[in-house]
């Protein structure tokens, strides 16, 4: 029996690693001699590790010194550095840096949560479409910030960030109800139950919107998704959010892995799937209320940015969610320092444009037949 038993563990294992797509290889040929597509895959994609990780890191590190320095208002790399060590010249000078390091650091921190939340949300429901907003999250946090402005008169981006929050952990509370009634919770169910429960949150909001003018000119502002005024006392408020949820998905990253190759081989393998769903489910809607709650909703980030990261490394969430922390906050910044350049002196807020930067980058992919597969 116990062999019988070690035989048929091994065959799963076995069919789950065929299961999953090869990473692209960047061996001559496509490999030596008969060696087989799945070990030169895996030794091209160690071998290109290094100069993969250098790049996205260089282009990262060119995405913070432009958000930085560039603006209404250029300012030199070496007045920066010397404001930043407290030896600046002008008060000017000194408010402008400090305002765009702050700006920066919302950046980096949204968009490694929403490139995180949207690798883990496309693994859970394996849907290649999913977003951080099937869930809900996005549009329980709007409903819950139109209330506090029209209701109880909130005003203020720090009163903004705990209502969001409660209204996110809501609204993904009550998808995840309902994917679970008459039966348990399955991809489906659940992408189903969040475009329901997202239409139903978008109409309420829409509705006490449309009676108050007042409460639709406070609440546009933070609706359309902007990186820009929001000071370091919010991200120091936010933090322990941001930490909690990408503690959860990188604990689950083995378990993402299994989803992906459906429930049956996933419980074939040892895999709580319920458990697995859950655990992922958590950290995607703590991330997308931290990062909707500070920023506001910003979308189209996590759809792209999964799939690039997956055409470039392959279908293993080990190697896809390195990639997503570090290119997620790379296009974000690049979008919000593009939209402070076209409109001097004013600005296009980052939630624009992460769709006009990406999109047509994503068609191209599409069209070209290379969208990466789950």
């Amino acid at each position: 029996m116990g062999a019988t038993r070690t035989a048929d563990r091994e065959g799963l294992t076995a069919s789950a690693e065929a299961t999953l797509p090869a990473a692209p290889s960047t061996s001559v040929g496509g490999g030596r001699g008969g060696r087989g597509g799945r070990g030169g895959g895996a030794g091209g994609a160690r071998r290109r590790t290094p100069a993969l990780a250098a790049l996205l890191l260089g282009l990262l590190v060119v995405a913070v010194v432009a958000s930085i320095v560039l603006g209404s208002k250029a300012i030199p790399l070496g007045d920066v550095l010397q404001v930043l060590t407290g030896h600046g010249d002008t008060v000017a000078d000194r408010g402008i840096v400090e305002a765009r390091v702050a700006r920066t650091v919302v950046g980096v921190l949204v968009g490694a949560a929403l490139a995180l939340a949207g690798a883990a949300m496309q693994g859970l429901t394996r849907n290649p479409l999913a977003d951080p907003g099937l869930l809900g999250v996005n549009a329980g946090a709007g409903l819950a910030v139109v209330v506090a402005i029209s209701v109880f008169g909130v005003g203020s981006l720090s009163g903004y960030v705990w209502w969001a929050m409660v209204g996110a952990g809501l609204a993904a509370v009550l998808v995840h109800a309902l994917a679970g009634l008459g039966g348990g919770v399955t991809p489906l169910r659940l992408t189903l139950a969040g475009a329901a429960v997202t239409a139903g949150l978008a109409s309420w909001s829409s509705g006490l919107l449309v009676s108050s003018r007042q409460s639709f000119d406070s609440f546009r502002f933070w609706q359309v998704g902007t990186i820009g005024g929001r000071g370091l006392d919010l991200v120091v408020t936010v933090l322990p959010f941001f930490a909690v949820g990408l503690v959860v998905v990188l604990l689950a990253v083995r378990r993402l892995n299994a989803l992906a190759l459906g429930d049956d081989l996933a419980r074939g393998l040892g895999e709580n799937v319920l458990l697995a769903r859950a655990t992922v489910a958590v950290g995607v809607a703590v991330l997308c209320g931290a990062s909707t709650a500070l920023a506001g909703p910003i979308g189209f980030l996590g759809l792209v940015v999964p799939h690039v990261a997956r055409f470039v490394v392959g279908p293993d969430h080990r190697r896809i969610i390195p990639v997503c922390l570090v290119a997620g906050p790379t296009l974000l910044l690049a979008a919000d320092t593009v939209g402070r350049l076209v409109a001097q002196p004013s600005e296009v807020q980052a939630g624009i444009m992460t769709a006009v930067v990406g999109v047509p980058f994503f068609v191209v992919l599409v069209r070209r037949g290379r969208m990466a597969s789950l």
